[in-house]
């Protein structure tokens, strides 16, 4: 097949880790790589956001990066993007009556409204995955929400406009369910893993060294809705532990920071600043040796659509405790791999990580439990397969256009 991925901010070219590089970038990077390596032509294309870039960048595995002009070509945050879609989506248009691929995978709702534009002159099926959902955000963000006022409508839009949409949790099929889509165009197609890249071998080498009994970690992007406050809020009542946060921009400007400065202040405030270390952006070639290396992975969001962060400490054989929304539903099996919390409850985070804890019997077997489940459920090799599943009788079917955003 041929299949156009089109992920407007989330370039697989990004290291993950900066405000608006994380797991789409991953989900994007890794989907593309195994469907090439089965002998799909991928390419994906991404808006051009500096000057120096090439228009196309070959992929070890075969697929191929094309960087779209549509708006400056600077760094622009992504809640800003949405006027430049329009000029993404004609860009696509041309590109695909040159080259018309079998079935465009959209990622993100701006993704979607621009490869609805480019797809629809030419009668491309068109698969879409959100990541996240606007209506989600607002729930949870309110007024915080920086998302376009257009995002809510332009999503539903889509979710009945395009052939399919492949939800990364059963929480994301439901929300969608209530937005009236109906529930036979929706698969629950999860993100995986790198079970090579993160597995449970004993090295640590090269991480922080350890200077109290115990270590908890907590990773991602260095944004509030993470729950970081929360996560360092736990020190309080577990003694003789350390909090290492990883994620955001590089360590030498990370007093450049708002989050970070943000998570600084608490820290000092609820006396713990000695025990919690921003590590700043870790190299993902780094990050199983540090998750390896702690006793618990926290993953403390008010929100999650999907979250890869579990699933990267559980193939490790790192246990997890987890804020118990979104995708940590699926992933984290409760009492199983790990334990899940109510969000923004730090007095029960603490509670049940003091237990964990003092239970190295437990976080062993709850680190084994993990690392079969993720093999059982979690490799991009069964992602593939679950994508490849909705493609195929998308492309048989006779495409037929669809009025566009």
């Amino acid at each position: 097949m041929r299949i156009a991925m089109v992920s407007e901010h989330a370039s697989p070219l990004a290291a993950p880790g900066g405000v608006d590089a994380g797991g789409q970038n991953v989900y994007v990077a890794r989907l593309t790589e195994e469907l090439a390596k089965r002998g799909h032509d991928v390419t994906v294309y991404t808006r051009r956001d500096a000057t120096g870039l090439p228009d196309r960048v070959a992929l070890p595995g075969g697929a191929v990066v094309e960087h779209v002009p549509a708006g400056p070509p600077v760094p622009v945050p992504k809640d800003e993007l949405l006027p430049h879609m329009p000029a993404f989506g004609e860009h696509l248009a041309r590109a695909w009556d040159r080259d018309r691929p079998d079935v465009v995978h959209a990622h993100f709702w701006m993704s979607g409204m621009a490869a609805q534009i480019g797809a629809a002159p030419h009668g491309i099926p068109l698969v879409q995955t959100f990541h996240t959902l606007g209506t989600v955000e607002r729930r949870h963000h309110g007024m915080r929400d920086t998302s376009p006022y257009e995002r809510i409508g332009i999503e539903r839009q889509l979710g009945h406009a395009c052939e399919r949409i492949l939800a990364t949790s059963t929480d994301e099929a439901v929300e969608l369910r209530g937005m009236g889509v109906p529930d036979r165009r929706v698969s629950v197609v999860p993100g995986g893993v790198d079970t090579e890249h993160f597995h449970p071998a004993a090295d640590t080498g090269g991480t922080p060294e350890r200077r109290l009994r115990h270590r908890l970690l907590a990773c991602g992007r260095l944004v509030r809705r993470k729950g970081y406050d929360d996560a360092v809020r736990v020190l309080v009542q577990v003694p003789d532990t350390e909090l290492l946060i990883a994620g955001g921009p590089p360590a030498g400007t990370l007093e450049e920071d708002p989050e970070a400065r943000r998570l600084v202040g608490i820290a000092r405030r609820e006396g713990v600043a000695d025990r919690v270390r921003l590590l700043g952006a870790v190299d993902p070639d780094d990050m199983p040796a540090l998750l390896r290396s702690a006793d618990l992975v926290l993953c403390t969001p008010v929100y999650e659509a999907f979250g890869l962060v579990p699933l990267e400490a559980m193939a490790c054989g790192v246990p997890v405790l987890a804020t118990d929304v979104g995708g940590h539903r699926d992933s984290v099996a409760d009492g199983t791999t790990g334990r899940l919390v109510a969000p923004q409850d730090p007095e029960a985070l603490a509670e049940t990580a003091r237990a964990l804890l003092a239970d190295e019997r437990l976080r062993r077997q709850y680190g084994r439990n993990g690392r079969e489940r993720v093999l059982r459920h979690y490799t991009w090799t069964r992602v593939a397969d679950a994508a490849e599943q909705v493609y195929r009788p998308t492309c048989s079917a006779r495409p037929v256009p669809t009025e566009t955003v």
